[in-house]
């Protein structure tokens, strides 16, 4: 069915068959232009830019050609019909060369023939236009994700500096401890977190945290750990003028807890956190939900230390205990996110969670041997975000 409104041009200088044609298609449903000469064409064709043209090839003042030629030059997309009495092959390859979607040969017996071939051209012609529109828009489209992208990817770099310029020197020497940490992130951005810090001058503190989620969200999160904490340790030591400082495990994971669901973020975090205090080489350490445990390595042998406590920023209810041990004489202790599991060949989380004090073993608590043997390299982009922190005193 044809659209109402569409205007063809018919260019002829035989005036009975112009009038034929013109009055079939008229009948089938088209507004139809007559023009008998090229350049009377020309000027209707500019006037009123018919949607599809109908042309003989000889006309008296242009070549149909050429008419053909500047037609299409102007108006690419507007289909010209060649309607012409039989003539020489060279003609139509012509013809078609310069632009006509179509060849019919006069007399027209048929002429629901022209018909179709005119419903054909325009079917071809809007085809092309709407394919064109649909590039145009999808190149727009691009565009603008391009500069989406491009703007997330400053953003995320941005983000992903705060979070450098948050993470602590590795490795960092206090005292006779040594600690340091590896932090490889599954997107641009991490969601697993380390710090450690003097607490006082007999004091060291130091926690892993895995943040729900991946990506910005994740390490959104990480900035408000590392504000909590900090802040707490300022407002302890406010309290506390001199000497040691009562800042226990137990009481910032609860901290932490609160705030999180206060502040209604839908994130949680699996933590582990620990202060040793120097004087009497005692280590007092509290667990959020975290899983591998912290494993202590001393003596050649490696075993998970024990404790549990629900997942940080979940329960309202949750609460913390606080375990101490005696430190060894030469030890290192490794916590890791549960990302490093991926990384340990078995069956279920049970059998990888068995390796890893024997992967510790085999390389002496050794930060670089564990990442070795794990086959990670910080430069990797691995399915989970993975960190690792190694505390150690004389590690042989």
């Amino acid at each position: 069915m044809q659209l109402p409104g569409t205007t063809l041009l018919v260019i002829d200088d035989d005036s009975v068959t112009r009038q034929q044609i013109a009055t079939f298609l008229e009948q089938s449903g088209f507004d139809v232009l007559q023009a008998s000469q090229a350049l009377q064409g020309l000027e209707l064709f500019s006037r009123h830019r018919p949607e599809l043209v109908l042309c003989d090839l000889h006309i008296a003042d242009m070549s149909g050609v050429e008419l053909i030629r500047q037609i299409t030059e102007g108006a690419p997309d507007t289909p010209v019909i060649v309607v012409s009495a039989a003539g020489v092959m060279a003609d139509v390859v012509e013809a078609l060369r310069v632009g006509a979607s179509d060849y019919l040969i006069k007399p027209l017996v048929d002429l629901a023939v022209l018909e179709h071939a005119v419903r054909r051209s325009l079917d071809r012609s809007r085809l092309r236009v709407e394919n064109q529109r649909i590039r145009e828009r999808l190149e727009r489209a691009n565009r603008e994700l391009e500069n989406h992208l491009k703007e997330l990817k400053d953003d995320q770099a941005a983000g992903r500096q705060v979070q450098l310029n948050m993470l602590p020197a590795s490795p960092w020497v206090s005292d006779s401890y040594r600690l340091e940490h590896r932090i490889i992130p599954s997107l641009y951005l991490s969601g697993d977190f380390v710090d450690y810090f003097r607490v006082s001058d007999t004091q060291l503190a130091f926690y892993l945290a895995d943040v729900s989620g991946h990506g910005a969200s994740s390490a959104f999160v990480t900035v408000l750990l590392k504000f909590m904490t900090t802040r707490l340790l300022y407002e302890q030591r406010k309290q506390d003028v001199a000497g040691p400082v009562a800042f226990k495990p137990s009481d910032v994971l609860g901290h932490i807890n609160r705030s999180l669901i206060s502040c209604k973020l839908g994130k949680h975090v699996t933590m582990l956190g620990g202060v040793i205090d120097e004087t009497t080489q005692t280590l007092t350490y509290s667990i959020g939900g975290h899983l591998p445990l912290p494993v202590l390595y001393t003596d050649g042998e490696a075993r998970y230390l024990q404790g549990k406590g629900k997942p940080v920023g979940l329960f309202d209810d949750a609460e913390y205990e606080n375990v101490e041990i005696k430190l060894p004489e030469c030890f290192s202790l490794t916590l890791c996110s549960d990302g490093v599991l991926d990384c340990i060949e078995g069956a279920t989380l049970r059998e990888k969670e068995a390796r890893l004090p024997d992967m510790i073993q085999e390389t002496g608590g050794d930060m670089r041997g564990l990442m070795g043997r794990l086959g990670l390299d910080s430069s990797q982009t691995m399915p989970d975000d993975i960190s690792i922190l190694v505390l150690s005193r004389n590690p042989r």
